[in-house]
């Protein structure tokens, strides 16, 4: 396995920016090595971050107009960040870009995330890799998640489990010598959602949420979606939220009072899980991490460690485990578990878009 600098880009479902990472890799198989170089992250445009709040009401002459604007956008946004750093451009060799999920739809065979490889490719002059979920999901996979094989092959020293809290909140994990990973529940955006409803764009350090209690009916109603049932590979996409999801928050409550009781009902949902499988410490990311209402309900459910990392970490670790995918691409590696996703074999996804 050669010694690779990636670019790599993850705009999550949250919609709270672009995050870019730029890695060195480096070591044999089983055995990667990585250096986070540089890291950023930029807002998206108003314009585009409107059109994405309110995709599902769009027409399909604007979503392909959005999926050209994005790759614009992630262009420019790559261009400056290499010039602010002084990066020499001859030295990267790809750019891994995750896209902007907007469907995802594994159950009737596709997933979407915009973002046009070809048009970041042409404007940076850089090889681009994208649509990393395609083949999983034609090979029967969910497409879902893809930074287990991250955790497993660049943070297994450092805990039992991996939660991510962004828009959703996921988990990876090791069992019987295979990776175990799939979408807890809502993270980020439902939280995000009523706190815009309050005039904020999220709710700093759960500061809302821990001045109201929750409402036990409400949480208790949320508890018992089938999804928190479903055993196996399992994911979700914001579709799922707005059919069985959002319904079941009442009007007539306070937006505090539901604010409050969203934050307990995914704290609840990833500490259940935790003590579920028997495990005994966490590494915590994603923006959720640093949400500390989040974090205590969390602990109110689950006895075991739980780490928090440095910030780089905390809010890059998914932009650079997709530059690490990135990179198995390059090395014709699978970087798609079967046993995470639920596909019929492990798979090498992406698609390579040439700059000329």
């Amino acid at each position: 396995m050669k010694e690779r600098l990636l670019i790599g880009l993850m705009s999550g479902t949250s919609l709270d920016g672009l995050d870019i990472a730029y890695v060195l890799f480096s070591g044999q198989e089983g055995a990667v090595k990585f250096s986070l170089l540089k890291a950023d992250t930029l807002p998206l445009p108003e314009p585009i971050n409107e059109l994405l709040l309110n995709i599902e009401n769009q027409s399909a002459r604007t979503v392909f107009s959005l999926h050209h604007q994005l790759g614009l956008f992630y262009a420019e946004a790559v261009n400056a960040f290499i010039e602010q750093n002084e990066i020499d451009r001859s030295t990267i060799d790809a750019i891994a870009s995750h896209g902007q999920t907007i469907f995802h739809q594994p159950d009737q065979g596709y997933t979407v995330q915009l973002g046009c490889g070809s048009t970041l490719a042409y404007h940076t002059g850089l090889p681009v890799i994208s649509d990393f979920r395609s083949l999983d999901v034609v090979a029967g996979g969910q497409g879902a998640p893809l930074v287990p094989i991250g955790d497993h092959y660049l943070f297994r020293h450092l805990a039992d489990a991996f939660v991510n809290i962004g828009g959703f909140s996921n988990i990876s994990f090791n069992r019987e010598n295979a990776t175990l990973a799939f979408d807890i529940g809502p993270g980020n955006l439902p939280l995000n959602e009523y706190a815009r409803k309050l005039g904020f764009d999220f709710d700093k350090d759960g500061a809302i949420a821990a001045r109201q209690p929750s409402n036990p009916d409400l949480l208790a109603k949320l508890n018992k979606l089938p999804y928190y049932h479903v055993e196996g590979p399992k994911s979700l996409g914001t579709e799922w939220l707005n059919a069985n999801f959002y319904p079941l928050l009442p009007s007539h409550l306070p937006s505090e009072i539901i604010l409050s009781t969203l934050t307990e009902h995914v704290g609840q949902q990833i500490g259940q899980t935790l003590t579920k499988f028997g495990l005994k410490s966490v590494l915590l990311t994603g923006g959720g991490a640093l949400n500390q209402t989040l974090v205590h309900h969390i602990a109110r459910h689950y006895s075991g460690q739980i780490i928090i990392p440095e910030d780089a970490i905390i809010h890059y670790k998914e932009a650079l485990i997709f530059a690490f995918l990135g990179y198995l691409y390059l090395e014709n590696l699978p970087n798609c578990l079967s046993s995470v996703t639920g596909a019929e074999r492990d798979v090498c996804g992406g698609t390579l878009h040439q700059p000329k």
